[in-house]
């Protein structure tokens, strides 16, 4: 009985087992067919998934081009320097980059002044996130976790809820790592963002070169900075360039993100570089980052490979430019010194080829009081040429003797006396003194206001009567400021730099006013509109675009030579005036008389010029109106009647190279009278030829054109080194 029931419960058990076996066997043999199905079957389609990638293209900022004068002088260069950058993996969370930023405080010095309250307690919360997670209430996290608060509400109370005595205790150590960390932070994922670029020594760069396999993310590389070799000549129409740090201003962003620049890529800012944008900003090198389905970035190949700016070369003549910049610093600091000159703070000259509109020199200074020194300085005020308007005097009265032959209010030879003009309740009207019976030429060459009186009153239909009110047809102001507008005078004259104004037109159209507008009193003109009016009778009446680039040039990597030519920039004829050519030459000839004959109002400074030289003086009375306001205006005082300077000359008189324009204003008040627009316009102009007769013998020796302009490069920068020493 026994033995049958063992009998039973062992053969039982053996059951058992075998049915085991038998499960584990059939779930063994299905794991093995399902193993196989996805080895075999699908394995092509799992490797793929696992190894598919995503090509990433991003763009990397190269050198601008530089700029070069018209003698192949370098104005505007790009110095290398060594920097550290830092580019922002896919999916890559804080605590990973502060880790690097830690790293690298460790490697680098960073300088922490940028460092704000914000990056401080962006910094905290991070490096303390226990604590900034006891700063938010029971009840405010059930909301967040109802979704009644969103994270940035919350992040936004931690923030808040950071005391003083929390933030103190960062180290100096903890600011650097914060410095380094904000700079990280900013860049986009996959666009590179420098770290540091200014002052990074050969044992930083080694360092970190040596260790960028334990620094994701972080390389060492060749970065650039816009470099000024004379940087106060010309320094306010080069204009600037932004920083790596500041990239694109905030009001262009759209503008520029739109053509496929980066939120931190260096752009012109003003004048010369911003102009020039397109032409300097150069072809960005492309690299293609391919990344894992995690977003790690397991390679990067370069697409295309970048390429430097192209390279500007400007009308300007460098060494003329520091010449004439020279002369006008001089008279400026001279004249000041004198009595009733309490209100000068500026001079121009503008000089430019009459027949191409190549500006040869765009210069500008102006006196400015250091306000904690108390003493004058010069500051570069080139741009003050084309950005500022004044009263220019009689140097118009070109223009109105030929508006005058054209409407038929004189013919040449036409004659006027010259004695005070009485009208009822206006002041007495006259010339600097009583000339009697003069023409158009005695008229210019004497400068005679009483002449363009009549020639204005003949314009405007009008009858002279003494003490008599003088009814004028008033359509005359449009007439005469048509006229002046086809030499340049009161309208854009299509300069290549931005912020060209076009002076001011005197809103009341009274006949007394019309009077004051024939002689340069009413409307105010820009030194380069004056320029570009004596430069349209010098060459035979066309108004010839006014321009400071002469070319585009592709880069060369030698940099003792300028490349092939991109665009050569032509001579523009904006307009030809409407005048018979004896007309134009009888003015002509009224310019030369005012500065090669006695009696003319240039003639004692210019009587010796072996150029030949012609053209028009004027002394204005204008209304002060500059930075000095505010101290008539506190003391509840107008300011005194100023005297503007003007010279519109060009040489030689029958065949011009060069014309010029001098503009002094606020020279003097009352009666405190000077010369310093004729003696700033001798000096400029016998440098111009010295410095032609001088290059002429640089030829005659027959050096390379590269010899001579390394002759003259020499001489420049010895020369300004020279100066800035004194």
């Amino acid at each position: 009985m026994v033995n049958t029931q063992k009998k039973k419960k062992k053969h039982f058990i053996s059951t058992r087992t075998n049915l085991l076996f038998i499960v584990v066997f059939i779930l063994f043999s299905t794991l093995i067919v399902r193993l196989g199905m996805v080895q075999i079957i699908y394995g092509d389609n799992y490797r793929r998934e696992l190894e598919r990638t995503n090509d990433i293209a991003i763009s990397h900022s190269v050198p601008r081009g530089k700029i070069y004068d018209r003698n192949g002088i370098l104005v505007v260069d790009n110095a290398p320097e060594n920097a550290i950058m830092y580019t922002k993996q896919l999916n890559e969370n804080a605590e990973d980059m502060l880790k690097v930023a830690e790293d690298l405080a460790l490697l680098i010095e960073k300088e922490t002044d940028k460092v704000q309250i914000w990056d401080k307690k962006d910094y905290w919360i991070l490096r303390n996130p226990e604590r900034a997670k006891a700063k938010i209430t029971d009840s405010e996290m059930k909301k967040y976790e109802n979704g009644k608060l969103e994270y940035t509400e919350i992040y936004k109370k931690q923030i808040d809820r950071i005391t003083d005595k929390e933030l103190s205790e960062q180290t100096e150590k903890d600011l650097e790592i914060i410095a380094i960390y904000r700079e990280m932070a900013k860049g986009y994922a996959l666009s590179p963002q420098i770290i540091k670029n200014k002052h990074v020594t050969s044992g930083e760069f080694a360092r970190v070169s040596e260790r960028l396999d334990y620094l994701p993310g972080v390389d060492t590389t060749t970065d650039w900075e816009r470099l000024y070799p004379l940087w106060g000549t010309l320094k306010s129409i080069l204009g600037k360039v932004s920083s790596s740090e500041n990239g694109i201003p905030e009001e262009e962003l759209d503008y520029y993100l739109a053509r496929d620049y980066s939120r931190n890529d260096r752009v012109g800012l003003s004048y010369l570089e911003k102009q020039y944008e397109d032409v300097l900003q150069g072809q960005k090198a492309k690299v293609k980052h391919v990344t894992d389905k995690s977003g790690k970035v397991i390679e990067v190949k370069e697409i295309s490979e970048g390429k430097r700016g192209n390279d500007l070369v400007l009308t300007i003549d460098l060494e003329l430019q520091i010449e004439v910049e020279k002369i006008i610093e001089k008279k400026l600091v001279e004249t000041k010194a004198k009595a009733g000159t309490d209100l000068l703070d500026r001079a121009f000259v503008v000089l430019i080829e009459p027949h191409t509109g190549e500006l040869l020199t765009l210069a500008g200074k102006q006196l400015v009081k250091n306000p904690q020194t108390k003493k004058l300085e010069v500051l570069d005020f080139a741009y003050g040429t084309f950005t500022t308007s004044y009263n220019v005097g009689s140097t118009v009265k070109g223009a109105t003797i030929l508006t005058g032959y054209k409407t038929g209010a004189i013919s040449p030879g036409t004659h006027f006396f010259d004695s005070p003009i009485l009208i009822k309740e206006t002041p007495e009207k006259s010339s600097w003194r009583n000339l009697g019976l003069i023409n158009d030429l005695e008229a210019l060459k004497y400068s005679s206001n009483v002449y363009m009186f009549y020639t204005a009153i003949n314009l405007g239909k009008g009858h002279y009567r003494p003490n008599q009110p003088l009814p004028l047809d008033l359509t005359a102001f449009d007439t005469i400021r048509n006229s002046f507008s086809q030499y340049g005078l009161g309208v854009k004259t299509g300069l290549d730099l931005p912020n060209e104004q076009t002076g001011f037109k005197g809103p009341i159209k009274k006949p007394g006013l019309l009077l004051d507008l024939v002689i340069g009193q009413y409307d105010i003109y820009t030194p380069i509109q004056l320029a570009q009016y004596i430069s349209t009778i010098a060459n035979g009446g066309y108004r010839v675009k006014p321009h400071v680039v002469k070319e585009i040039r592709e880069p060369l990597l030698d940099n003792t030579k300028l490349g092939p030519i991109v665009q050569d920039i032509k001579p523009t004829i904006l307009n030809t005036i409407d005048a018979k050519e004896e007309w134009i030459d009888r003015v002509q000839e009224g310019f030369r008389r005012v500065m090669q004959e006695n009696g003319g109002t240039a003639y004692t400074d210019f009587q010796t010029a072996t150029y030949l030289p012609a053209g028009k003086t004027g002394t204005a009375q204008a209304l002060y109106d500059g930075p000095e306001m505010k101290r008539f205006k506190d003391r509840g005082v107008l300011p005194p009647e100023v005297m503007n300077l003007s010279l519109a000359a060009y040489a030689p008189y029958d065949n011009p190279e060069i014309a010029m324009a001098v503009v002094v204003p606020w020279a003097y008040e009352g009666n405190k009278q000077h010369k310093a627009s004729n003696e700033i316009g001798r000096a400029v102009l016998d440098k111009y030829f010295e410095l032609k007769k001088k290059r002429n013998e640089i030829g005659i020796r027959k050096e390379t054109p590269n010899q001579q302009v390394q002759i003259l490069s020499t001489e420049i920068i010895n020369n300004q080194l020279l100066k800035e020493g004194e």
